[in-house]
């Protein structure tokens, strides 16, 4: 029971901090649209409910995940981490070569290689 009574408490003590947190978030977005889209590509300045309109609308488009990875990335670079760790040398070697051809493909061609710290 003093358990639950805990969580409340803490959920009471954040709530305020998260809703403050979230309208920093909306303002921060709003001075980025105000201070670089309009200059740059002359579109109107908006007001601070017009950003979060868009911050929602952009949220509903690309998703909740928690964006930068959030989670889901942990989740795949734990399981990324196991299956390296679960491949035989060779395969390591197979894996390697083909991700360096990947990532040299945009370098040009005075540049050198890039390498695997091990």
């Amino acid at each position: 029971m003093n358990r639950i009574k805990n969580r409340k408490y803490r959920m009471f003590l954040i709530a305020p901090f998260a809703i403050v947190a979230f309208a920093l978030f909306i303002w921060v977005v709003m001075l980025l649209w105000n201070g670089v889209l309009s200059p740059v590509t002359g579109v109107r300045i908006i007001t601070y409910w017009q950003a979060a309109g868009i911050f929602l609308l952009s949220k509903i488009l690309f998703g909740f995940s928690g964006g930068w990875g959030g989670r889901h990335g942990s989740r795949r670079m734990h399981f990324m981490q196991e299956k390296f760790a679960n491949m035989t040398p060779e395969e390591k070697e197979q894996f390697k070569t083909e991700w360096r051809e990947k990532c040299n493909r945009w370098r040009t061609k005075d540049e050198p290689p890039t390498s695997f710290a091990e």
